[in-house]
Parts: C-alpha cells; sequence; structure tokens
C-alpha cells in the first residue's frame, strides 16, 4: 500500500497544475484513473495508449502539441528515460506493474511496497471522490479495494457487501457489467475511444449510463450493445474450445478491435482450472491475452517462453499480454506449456 505520505504528495502534484496531459493504458483501471484526476481538477488532456503500453520519445509531440505543464502517466508499465528527460516538463507516473528505475520522475508504485494495488485505487485515495468510477476501475482489474464497504452502503444494488471476490464481482453483480460497459467504450478507432472519455467526464452516476436515464449515458450504454454482440459470438465460440488439456487455446481475428482480454478474464472465471490463452490474428501478429488462477508465475514462465521467438510479452503473476509472430505462434505456445 502507498503510504499516506505519497498520497498526500501526489495529490499536491495535481493540484499544482493548470494543463496537465494524462496518458492512460486502455482498460477500466487506466480509464477509471484517468476519470479520477481529470474530475477532480477539470483540467487536463487524456490521451489513450492503445498499442504496446509503453511511452516513449514519439509522445513528446502530444504534449508540445497541447502545451502541456505537466505529465500524468497512468496505468503504463514503460516509459522510455529519454521521453523523461526530453520532454521538459514534471512527469508524474502511477503505477503498479513491476516497478523500474528511472530518473527526474515522481513514481508512486505499489509493487514498491509488496503490494498490487491499481492505480484506480490510488488515485481514489488522492481525489476522494466518485467512488463509483473507482470501484469500476478496481474490479476491472480484478482487485477488490478497502474502501469496498463504502462503495457498497453508497449502491446497494450495484454489489452486496458480502462480494468478496473480484471475480464474482465482475460476472455477478451490476456493478461488473458497469465494468464491462467501460471496457467495451474502450474499442474501436482512437478519436471513438477519446470521444466516449471525454462523455464520460461529464456523467455524475452510473445510473445515467446502467439505466440511460441521460443522452449522455445513453451514448455509452448504446456503443457498449454494438460491441456487446460480437463479444458474445466470440464467446460462445470459444467455450467450445474447452477440452480435457489444461490450457484453453481460442484464437479469432478481427481487424477492427481487440476482444482478447475480456474474453481471457471471463473464460478464466468459467474454467478457473485452465491456462487460458485468447490469440487475436492481425497483420501477421498473434496479440494474446494469457490468465491462470494460480501456481507457478504466468510472467516469469512467459519470459522463459520467449526465448527464440519473434515477439515480446509481459504483465503480472496471472495475466499477462504477448504480441508473437504468426509463424513463431506454435513454438510460442509449446515453449509455454512446458514452462507452466
Amino acid at each position: 500500500m502507498i503510504p499516506e505520505k505519497q498520497i498526500n504528495e501526489l495529490r499536491d502534484e495535481l493540484r499544482h497544475c493548470k494543463r496537465p496531459i494524462f496518458f492512460f493504458h486502455d482498460d477500466p483501471d487506466g480509464l477509471c484513473s484517468f476519470l479520477l484526476f481529470y474530475r477532480y481538477i477539470k483540467e487536463g488532456k487524456g490521451v489513450v495508449i492503445k498499442t504496446h503500453p509503453k511511452i516513449s520519445e514519439m509522445f513528446i509531440r502530444k504534449v508540445e502539441e497541447y502545451g502541456a505543464d505537466k505529465v500524468f502517466v497512468l496505468d503504463i508499465a514503460m516509459v522510455d528515460q529519454e521521453f523523461i528527460d526530453n520532454v521538459h516538463l514534471p512527469v508524474v507516473w502511477v503505477d503498479h506493474h513491476d516497478p523500474l528505475e528511472r530518473d527526474n520522475v515522481k513514481y508512486f508504485n505499489s509493487r514498491v511496497y509488496g503490494e498490487n494495488e491499481p492505480p484506480s485505487s490510488v488515485c481514489f485515495k488522492v481525489v476522494k471522490q466518485d467512488i463509483w468510477i473507482a470501484m469500476a476501475g478496481c474490479i476491472g482489474d480484478w482487485f477488490m479495494p478497502e474502501f469496498k464497504n463504502e462503495f457498497c452502503k453508497k449502491y446497494p444494488d450495484l454489489m452486496d457487501s458480502s462480494v468478496n471476490d473480484p471475480a464474482e464481482a465482475l460476472f455477478n453483480t451490476k456493478l461488473g457489467n458497469l465494468v464491462k460497459i467501460l471496457s467495451f467504450n474502450l474499442k474501436g478507432k482512437t478519436q471513438e475511444v477519446i470521444k466516449a472519455a471525454k462523455v464520460l467526464t461529464r456523467i455524475e452516476s452510473p445510473y445515467e449510463i446502467l439505466d440511460q436515464t441521460t443522452p449522455k449515458g445513453s451514448f455509452i450504454y448504446k456503443k457498449y450493445q454494438k460491441i456487446k454482440e460480437v463479444y458474445d459470438s466470440l464467446l460462445e465460440k470459444a467455450v467450445k474450445k474447452k477440452k480435457k488439456d489444461r490450457i484453453l487455446l481460442f484464437s479469432y481475428m478481427h481487424d477492427k478491435m481487440s476482444l482478447t482480454k475480456e474474453l481471457a478474464n471471463e473464460l478464466l472465471y468459467n474454467f478457473p482450472e485452465k491456462i487460458v490463452i485468447v490469440a487475436r490474428e492481425k497483420s501477421g501478429e498473434m496479440k494474446c491475452s494469457i490468465r491462470t488462477s494460480g501456481g507457478k508465475s504466468l510472467s516469469d514462465a512467459l519470459a522463459k517462453a520467449l526465448v527464440g521467438i519473434e515477439g515480446y510479452g509481459g504483465g503480472h503473476e496471472n495475466a499477462c499480454g504477448a504480441v508473437i509472430k504468426k509463424e513463431d505462434f506454435k513454438k510460442f505456445i509449446d515453449n509455454l506449456r512446458n514452462e507452466l
């Protein structure tokens, strides 16, 4: 858990800027972290990172075009030292991936303190508002935060206080449905995602979305419904791939959007005894989401499985991502099978 002193430092960083730019990961945790910070100071620009989660020198142009006075990086696993050195602005980085050493950056990572508290939880402790957004971000990252009971007291119909398992919250509650709605609004072209994020900065209640009580909420819900049709079809096909093999491998082709993370999470919930690999084929590459319920560290096994493979990947103990050249995919699966 990040110490209270660092929470206060992070709050001061947020308060003392007028044109911040927020780089955030394209998942519910990253999106909700951005929303929490933006809605607190009501200033800034959000930039979703939809490719490899890394901030390199190529993003300096985004900072300069906006005329930012401070850079916030939220739920991004990698920030290049070259970006920090050459952006010539204060950089504040909130993360929970494997800790990295960088110079001249304000770094807030719960992993430094031996825990895996996602940025949406940390950001909520900073702003102390919009608990429904913070809760959606945490559950979307399979994390049950310490403010769960406070949320359940305020929104008892969205999740009962007896629910302690993040997976149960994600797949068996109205809160979980809200998480999926947010996740699906991160799909598609970048300009569409930014438009959805902008709408979300102006929504005051989860019921605007869940019950479609306002035009803004209806806009978010309609995009979710459209993508849900594609998702449900893929999920049905993936379930049919279940065999006695410990690995449940499902691959599909889709040029316009990725649903691998969401499919992998739901398949793991339904089949917790499996190692789940969902791969999307695009442009000669297999873009994978890999999940397990426990056992050997998945990130360690993935690192070894990538030896001699044209590709890259990384992540957490039970959830990783990887991008593998199509011609190396079978060898990669064999390597991973051996490691696990």
